[in-house]
């Protein structure tokens, strides 16, 4: 399934942007997987003395906004699992900014968060290659808005690929 083939109803206009942000020429299975390439290539070639900038005081540094990615993966991937399974539960939102203040990102090498997200996308793409049409389509509340399964694979790229737009835009 692509992009273009998700209903504005299955997710929050707020989405929106982030959805807007991927690709409509490839699949949802295959555009996971073809961002985190093209988002590893582009890391590696930011110069090293950047990983630690502060475009302005009190912002994150680029290594604090990979942790953050890699956080946001992992809990709109929970998401995806707990909707998938018909898992009825409200799921709560969570505070990004706590998220970084409590993960020392900066206290990591680039190479360590690298691998990290490899490994998250490597586990998200295993999770979205099993759901089957069914599966994907299924809605659960989180946030306090409704969401699809395939929405969220979505939004987890788009909100990368929009981090990737402001480090060209802020950091380099």
């Amino acid at each position: 399934m692509r992009r273009s083939q998700l209903q504005p109803t299955e997710y929050a206009s707020y989405y929106g942007n982030y959805i807007a942000q991927v690709s409509d020429e490839y699949t949802l299975v295959e555009e996971l997987e073809i961002s985190l390439h093209r988002f590893i290539k582009f890391v590696q070639d930011i110069p090293m003395d950047k990983f630690d900038y502060r475009y302005e005081e009190g912002k994150w540094t680029i290594k604090d906004i990979i942790q953050h990615i890699i956080d946001a993966e992992r809990i709109f991937t929970y998401r995806a699992l707990r909707f998938s399974r018909n898992d009825t539960t409200e799921l709560p939102g969570f505070e990004e900014n706590d998220y970084v203040d409590q993960a020392h990102a900066n206290t990591r090498s680039i190479m360590e968060l690298l691998t990290e997200l490899s490994a998250v996308r490597y586990a998200t793409l295993c999770l979205y290659k099993s759901f089957n049409e069914e599966e994907l389509l299924r809605v659960g509340i989180a946030s306090n808005v409704e969401i699809s399964v395939r929405a969220l694979g979505f939004v987890l790229i788009g909100h990368q690929n929009h981090h990737q737009k402001v480090f060209s835009e802020r950091y380099l």
